[in-house]
C-alpha cells in the first residue's frame, strides 16, 4: 500500500504527493544521504525517490503558476501574466 502522502493536486494520479508532504519527504531525503551512512544502493535508490519526487513536485508548483496566471487574467477578455514575484512576465 501506497504511503498517506500520496494523493492528487487536481487530477487522479496516486503518485503525485501533496506538495507540502512531498517536500517534507524530499528534505527528510536529503537528510538520510547527507548522513552518509547508507550503502551505495541505498544511497541510489535514496538518490532515485529523490528525483522522482522532485519532478512531482515541479509539475504541482508548475500548474499553481498556470492556476494564478488564469486568476490573474484581465477584465474584457484580456489576458495578463505577471510573475510570481510581481515582476514583468
Amino acid at each position: 500500500m501506497a504511503p498517506s502522502f500520496w494523493c492528487t493536486m487536481s487530477q487522479p494520479n496516486p503518485e503525485a504527493p501533496r506538495f507540502d508532504e512531498g517536500l517534507e519527504r524530499l528534505e527528510a531525503l536529503v537528510l538520510k544521504l547527507e548522513g552518509g551512512a547508507l550503502s551505495l544502493e541505498e544511497a541510489l535508490a535514496t538518490f532515485e525517490e529523490g528525483v522522482k519526487l522532485t519532478h512531482a513536485l515541479q509539475g504541482q508548483l508548475g500548474e499553481a503558476q498556470r492556476r494564478v496566471e488564469v486568476l490573474k487574467a484581465g477584465l474584457g477578455g484580456e489576458y495578463r501574466a505577471e510573475a510570481l514575484d510581481g515582476g514583468e512576465a
